[in-house]
């Protein structure tokens, strides 16, 4: 009674040994019966002969037909284009690329049809010509009198829109058929507006006074050609 006694509790306590405890054999022993078991339970792999001769892709893309290298040379034209105009600009622009908006000083003035007088800059308010002229000193960074840009200073003798082209040749200013910003676009039907942007996609954006007689502000896009001469800000 008494060995059984001291024998139970033996019992219990082997039972109650945790798995880590355990000691795995060597592998002369049960370590290499397992092995061979799975190995000879593994599932064979037939590879094929072209396998070794795959190649692997890197991403890439390319122009396959001649539509698409036509694309991609003029979207490239495009883009310098766009920088050559970038660039002409800053050379004539005095307070870089403008907002587009109408801030002419004098939207509310009574018209030479209505019977209204000369603004400040010699032209009749609300013309082209006033709208214009008032933008070449806003660039010049001249906001009110004394004003650097006037009627007797710019096209004396000719108030008309008509007479700019001859004034610019008169007094050796440059003029282009290239636009740049701040530029007067100057068309034969006695009319001038203030190139505001030149996107570089062939067109060129206007603003204006009196288009088509409305003596109100206007904006507009073109193309380049369709105005026959830019006169560059005077200097």
């Amino acid at each position: 009674m008494l060995v059984a006694i001291v024998a139970i509790p033996g019992l219990f306590l082997t039972a109650g040994l945790p798995a880590y405890a355990f000691v795995p054999q060597s592998e002369s022993g049960a370590g290499t019966s397992a092995r061979a078991q799975m190995e000879s339970e593994a599932q064979g792999v037939v590879v094929a002969q072209s396998a070794a001769h795959t190649v692997v892709s890197r991403d890439g893309f390319s122009a396959s037909t001649e539509e698409e290298v036509a694309e991609l040379s003029a979207e490239l034209r495009r883009a310098g284009a766009a920088a050559a105009a970038r660039a002409s600009a800053a050379e004539f622009a005095v307070s870089g690329i403008r907002a587009e908006g109408d801030d002419y000083p004098w939207p509310f003035e009574a018209t030479d049809n209505e019977g209204g007088g000369l603004s400040p800059l010699g032209y009749y308010y609300r013309e082209c010509v006033d709208f214009v002229a008032w933008r070449l000193n806003r660039d010049a960074g001249v906001g009110g009198s004394p004003w650097k840009w006037t009627w007797s200073k710019m096209t004396p003798g000719n108030g008309n829109a008509s007479g700019w082209a001859d004034a610019w040749a008169s007094k050796g200013w440059p003029t282009s058929t290239t636009p740049v910003v701040g530029a007067v676009a100057w068309f034969t039907y006695n009319h001038v507006a203030y190139v505001q942007s030149v996107p570089g996609d062939g067109t060129v954006v206007l603003e204006e006074y009196n288009w088509m007689g409305m003596h109100s502000y206007h904006t507009r896009t073109v193309s380049i050609g369709e105005v026959p001469l830019y006169l560059y800000p005077p200097g």
